[in-house]
């Protein structure tokens, strides 16, 4: 039997309904009430922490590098400006796939691999965020224009303008105001990252790192507003930087391209010293060579040809160089024997060509295998007499010695901002068993006192104390700084000067020394006499290889970079000291007649006007003319 069909429910089925919207109803204004709450809780209980976030995005501070400041040598020759240059900067949290931006770069402009290395390195140097890495400096417009056209492909890539280090003297002063370079990753670590955020250089060697400081400056900064791009919309605040100071060195370039001029190419080193002053006029280290490529980074290659090459370029032979000082140490000898009483002026030797020790057999030879007869100290000085100068060491003894040659500045580092200045070494017997494990030997106390054995000095040690015989003993360090934001440098730790028993030991050196120049048997007579005022000078000879005893040296047989060095000490004029100059030529063999003429020539650009004739504020005082008419 069929079943009945049941009729609608209408009233069931609107119940339903109802109550379906209103569940519905309720969920919805539910969940409004959580939006609105949340709103509310985002836009009236956190206002504060995301309004201030908001305008951090919007808003950033960046820094403002400041000028470097400029150096000058003594009469205003700018030796290191800024120079604008078109810079190419990456900023890595714009760039997205940044290496991938750096590949663009180097196809775009045509670069080799290993510039695409650099900028790698160069990009993953830890910097602050949103920060700017120039990857590469001085664009050509060329470069400029292939940058401009590629945009869209170089994401965070940006041309800039900066100012740019440079040195228009080139190699002249390599040595002595140095270069700047790129900040290292461990240069990193130790820079304060506020003084130094916007900066990407800093000085590496020379006056540019021991006076880093007050080149630098204060950095400023600026807060700008951005778009969603990171692109500068406008200017908010600005606090300008502080450049950094102007340094005036005590340099003359004049006086530093003659004393070029007269080493002649030849591989050396020339200091000259203001003697009232310590100011350091020239200094030449040769070869040198240009410091511009390293400001925004030499290629590898150029790097190589100057490390590897034989002449050694980059090392700065008046501060790092180390030779025996030779026959050079033989006035500060003449003072202390006189100062501890072991000899007197009128103390005579008797050179037979040689000296030996008492009881021993060994001959310890003199330049002049002939021997000079009997020798007083003046002549020991005039001929730089090696057997006077065994029997002094032998009396003085090795403790004296050292001692008296300290004071010197032997073996110590004596200049005031000079930073890779090395000590060199005044041996003595606590070093000599800390070294080698061995007692002091006589036979070595003699050889230390003609400066040989193993006594190392720089070029500067001996400018320094032929400046202490000229000046009397009165120490005053050499310095390459005259002025730095116009005040002059300091000396923190002075040194003591040299009192002798009786000031007139100064003056038997110094006797001794115009006779080496200007004597009938001075060593450099050829030379003093050619000299339009009076030179107190000592020569010496510095051995590269030992000779065997009983043996002549003989250049002929010896390769030119065995032969000895030539060098050469003095001040003028020795009445009235101003200049005291110290020349090193390597394997130049002879000091008289090698370093000599360089010597003469370096004084004679300082003290001589353009007719040749001495410069009255030169002149000595008028009883010292009038005691040599």
């Amino acid at each position: 039997m069929p079943q009945p069909i049941r009729l609608k429910d209408h009233e069931k089925d609107a119940r339903l309904i109802r109550g379906r919207a209103i569940v519905g109803a309720i969920v919805v204004f539910l969940l409004i009430g959580v939006l609105v709450s949340r709103l509310y809780y985002l836009q009236v209980v956190q206002y504060e922490y995301h309004s201030t976030l908001s305008e951090n995005n919007r808003v950033h501070v960046q820094p403002i590098p400041p000028n470097r400041g400029l150096i000058y040598d003594r009469n205003g020759v700018i030796v290191a400006d800024n120079r604008p240059s078109f810079s190419l900067t990456l900023t890595r949290e714009r760039a997205g796939d940044w290496e991938k931006v750096l590949d663009v770069i180097v196809e775009v402009l045509g670069l080799p691999e290993e510039d695409r290395q650099l900028f790698e390195k160069r990009v993953r140097q830890g910097r602050r965020p949103f920060e700017p890495v120039p990857v590469l400096f001085e664009l050509s417009e060329e470069q400029i224009a292939k940058v401009a056209i590629n945009q869209f492909r170089l994401p965070g890539v940006e041309v800039t303008a900066q100012l740019v280090r440079h040195y228009p003297l080139g190699e002249h002063f390599a040595h002595s105001v140095g270069y700047v370079g790129r900040i290292n990753e461990a240069e990193l670590k130790k820079l304060d990252p506020v003084e130094y955020s916007g900066s990407h250089h800093i000085g590496k060697t020379g006056v540019e790192r021991f006076y880093e400081s007050q080149l630098h400056g204060k950095v400023g900064y600026e807060e700008v507003e951005t778009n969603a791009r990171g692109r500068v919309l406008r200017v908010l605040n600005r606090t300008d930087p502080q450049p950094g100071k102007d340094l005036v060195l005590t340099i003359d370039t004049k006086l530093q391209e003659a004393a070029e001029k007269a080493l002649g190419g030849r591989r050396g080193a020339i200091v000259a010293i203001q003697v009232k002053t310590g100011e350091v006029l020239a200094m030449v280290s040769q070869p040198s060579f240009d410091p511009n490529p390293f400001v925004t980074g030499i290629s590898f290659k150029a790097y190589a040809e100057l490390r590897d090459s034989i002449d050694q370029p980059l090392f700065n032979r008046v501060l790092r160089g180390l030779y025996p000082p030779g026959s050079t140490v033989k006035p500060m000898m003449a003072i202390a024997g006189l100062d501890a009483g072991v000899i007197t002026p009128s103390s005579r030797v008797f050179d037979p060509g040689f000296y030996q020790l008492p009881n021993n057999t060994h001959k310890y030879r003199n330049w002049n295998r002939y021997g000079d007869g009997s020798v007083n100290l003046e002549t020991a000085l005039m001929r730089s007499n090696d057997t006077y100068f065994y029997d002094l060491a032998h009396k003085l003894g090795i403790d004296r010695m050292h001692d008296y040659m300290t004071k010197f500045g032997l073996g110590q580092r004596v200049s005031l901002d000079m930073f890779e200045e090395t000590a060199g070494l005044m041996p003595s017997r606590e070093w000599k068993r800390g070294r080698y494990r061995q007692a002091w030997y006589p036979g070595e106390t003699l050889i230390l006192g003609i400066g040989q054995g193993y006594m190392q000095t720089t070029p500067l040690q001996l400018a320094q104390a032929t400046t202490l015989v000229a000046n009397h003993g009165k120490w005053i360090r050499p310095h390459l700084a005259k002025t730095i934001g116009g005040v002059k440098p300091v000396d923190e730790n002075p040194v003591p000067d040299i009192v002798l028993k009786d000031p007139k030991y100064w003056d038997y050196a110094r006797n001794g020394m115009e006779m080496v120049m200007h004597g009938a048997r001075g060593t450099a007579r050829k030379v003093g006499n050619s000299a339009a005022y009076r030179i107190a000078g000592k020569s010496g000879t510095a051995q590269v290889v030992a000779i065997k005893q009983g043996e002549r040296y003989d250049r002929s047989k010896v390769r030119e970079r065995h032969r000895d060095h030539a060098l050469f000490v003095g001040f003028a004029p020795a009445e009235n000291p101003e200049i005291a100059v110290s020349v090193l030529v390597e394997n130049g063999e002879s000091g008289s007649g090698v370093a000599a003429p360089v010597l003469k020539a370096v004084m004679d650009a300082w003290l001589l006007d353009e007719n040749g004739v001495l410069k009255p504020e030169y002149a000595p005082p008028a009883n010292e003319q009038a005691q040599e008419q």
